[in-house]
């Protein structure tokens, strides 16, 4: 059932499911909170409260924000995590997971620790060499083309690169669901925003994070020429020893809705020994 929090500047819609700890989880661009599906009954079944949100702009929640940075996400994601009673494990994904970092690092009494799937948490740069690699060629151009057209099949056809080899059960509902939403008045602006939004401000908070990290790739992810670099240099730019790299065969930019299986079993393994010990 769609739940709603008012907060500055609109509405947020989420979905809440199980009891115990709570987590809370986040997704990408152009997407909704559908994209956890196959992680939520798993989570809950291991005994935790699940927040799926949809990001400002996204899914059920309102359109027309003033601003689409990584810095507004982690608001609306800390007034939910208070609305709902927190301390949250935060999940996050994409843009979501620099939002993530941002929110721990400003409020830690009420972040326990945080899980970035596919992040963009640091500044970007293009290398020559990067460009000989065809899956992040392919992938950039069809992501500036739907960012700077507005293009929902642009999008679309990125999606499913995307989504590389192993597809997610249901899928044409699946793409069917984030064409639909696009096409919604304002879905696509917001898109738009998000993909025009600098990581900068989440890497500046990378050293001020306090709570342990994990971060999860794929190795096949068409946003970066080397996905296992990106992953460790942002575990490198955390203080020392709170962050933790894992690499998932096969996966692209959306290890959780190829590989949800193997995603919560690194999530649990993570929240029983690191988090535990934290």
């Amino acid at each position: 059932m769609t739940e709603y929090l008012a907060v500055d500047g609109g509405t947020i819609a989420y979905e809440v499911a199980g009891s115990g700890p709570l987590i809370v989880l986040a997704h990408g661009m152009g997407d909704s909170r559908a994209a956890y599906g196959a992680v939520i009954p798993p989570l809950v079944a291991a005994g935790y409260r699940v927040a799926a949100i949809d990001l400002r702009g996204c899914g059920e929640s309102s359109v027309g924000w003033p601003a689409w940075s990584r810095t507004a996400i982690a608001g609306d994601l800390l007034a939910v995590i208070r609305h709902l009673g927190g301390p949250a494990v935060l999940v996050g994904h994409s843009i979501s997971g620099g939002a993530a970092t941002i929110a721990a690092a400003q409020e830690p009494s009420l972040i326990d620790a945080v899980v970035e799937l596919a992040p963009f948490t640091r500044k970007q740069s293009i290398r020559l060499g990067d460009l000989r690699v065809k899956r992040f060629r392919q992938g950039m151009l069809r992501l500036l083309g739907a960012g700077v057209f507005g293009s929902v099949p642009l999008w679309r056809s990125y999606f499913d690169l995307a989504h590389p080899g192993v597809k997610p059960a249901g899928w044409a509902e699946r793409l069917g669901r984030v064409d639909s939403l696009l096409r919604e008045p304002g879905r696509m602006k917001a898109m738009q925003g998000m993909g025009r939004s600098a990581p900068t401000d989440a890497g500046a908070q990378l050293a001020g994070v306090r709570c342990p990290v994990l971060v999860v790739m794929g190795t096949l992810d068409p946003d970066w020429a080397d996905p296992h670099a990106e992953g460790s240099a942002i575990v490198e730019a955390l203080p020392a020893g709170l962050g933790r790299l894992e690499m998932i065969e096969g996966a692209g930019h959306y290890p959780h809705d190829q590989f949800p299986d193997q995603v919560v079993s690194l999530m649990l393994s993570f929240l029983r020994s690191d988090v535990a010990r934290a």
